[in-house]
């Protein structure tokens, strides 16, 4: 049986933000929250959120501990991973889920193939520097704040947006489930 992810990145403090991801994550009630980096801090070359306050953001965050899977983003810091309550500081995550397998006639096949999503924030790995990942992976990244869903060589590249800062005109993250991707705009107070 196939879980239900869903994956977020670019939060950067902002409270505002994170309280309308919290809303999404209640409303699509999944097995596993993606967060693919910079969660906390602003960063250099970003004007501040809306409601900057990194400490209202852990703690919304932390609530979601035990069902958090996080890579490190750019802007992200050891005393980010001194405040949050799940691993934040790798440069990479792979999850592996069982996605149906089609039969003949295009039903499901009584057994599942395994799929890989290897999850990171898309300044070390991305479209322009591709892991060694197989036929039929899925990468999933931020960093660029904007929304993609492409299929190239092979691979399926996922980039959910940006919760806080979108460079594409809407706030968002995505939803994994049976082996497919869509992306949800998130809806502010």
């Amino acid at each position: 049986c196939s879980m239900k992810l869903l994956i977020a990145s670019d939060i950067h403090g902002s409270a505002y933000w994170c309280r309308a991801l919290m809303a999404q994550v209640e409303a699509e009630s999944p097995d596993t929250i993606v967060l693919l980096g910079d969660l906390l801090y602003h960063g250099p070359r970003n004007d501040l959120p809306r409601d900057y306050a990194p400490k209202e953001v852990l703690a919304m965050l932390n609530t979601l501990a035990d069902r958090v899977v996080a890579v490190r983003g750019n802007c992200d810091s050891e005393v980010d991973q001194m405040v949050l309550d799940f691993p934040c500081m790798a440069d990479y995550a792979i999850v592996m889920d069982a996605v149906p397998a089609e039969g003949s006639g295009g039903q499901p096949a009584s057994k599942a193939e395994p799929r890989l999503l290897f999850c990171t924030h898309g300044h070390l790995f991305g479209p322009q520097n591709v892991p060694p990942i197989a036929c039929g992976a899925a990468l999933l990244y931020g960093h660029t704040h904007v929304k993609e869903i492409a299929s190239r060589d092979g691979v399926l590249f996922v980039n959910p947006g940006s919760v806080s800062l979108p460079k594409d005109g809407s706030n968002s993250c995505a939803v994994y489930e049976n082996g497919a991707f869509e992306l949800r705009e998130l809806v502010g107070e």
